[in-house]
């Protein structure tokens, strides 16, 4: 077969990053931020990377890699864009306050809505928001990308075809 260079898990994770970033931008700027079908299209989007570069990968290496070298690959891969994103959306915030703002607002918007809801809730509710907004963004999108890129890493390894050596097949000294 012929000698390939395998991808890095650092390169893998640039890549889904500057996608996610571009994604994240776009979707800002042209405000379709309320739309739920993005949201999953960005997970989908990071899933879709993960199995690729994972493949990629196993192919790189002659697909002598097991299950759990190709997962750590592509978990690696997930901290790398995970990473980067939170550098990005704590950046992104900062240089453009009226996005926090308006997602704060979207936030009111969606408890005035709620009939159980009393104005005096919504305020204390709003003023929670507000005090926690930069733990709740930080937290959140590492909890989801890290549980997205498990479920990525998962598919791909689980989809890469694997012939690993065996030990025991080696020839005797």
């Amino acid at each position: 077969m012929e000698e390939r260079k395998p991808i890095t898990h650092i390169t893998a994770g640039l890549v889904i990053a500057g996608l996610v970033i571009v994604f994240a931008i776009i979707t800002n700027f042209l405000g379709l931020t309320q739309q739920k079908s993005l949201g999953f299209l960005q997970y989908l989007l990071i899933i879709g990377g993960l199995m690729f570069f994972v493949n990629q990968f196993g192919k790189a290496n002659n697909y002598t890699k097991s299950f759990g070298d190709l997962f750590a690959f592509g978990f690696k891969s997930t901290a790398v864009f995970t990473s980067l994103y939170i550098v990005f959306i704590i950046i992104f915030f900062l240089l453009f306050p009226d996005i926090k703002e308006k997602s704060l607002e979207m936030a009111r918007q969606q408890m005035e809505q709620s009939p159980n809801v009393t104005d005096e809730q919504i305020d204390k509710g709003m003023e929670i928001a507000r005090k926690f907004f930069w733990v709740g963004v930080v937290g959140g999108s590492l909890l989801v990308f890290v549980i997205v890129g498990a479920i990525g890493s998962l598919l791909g390894a689980a989809i890469t075809k694997k012939q690993p050596h065996n030990p025991f097949d080696q020839p005797a000294v």
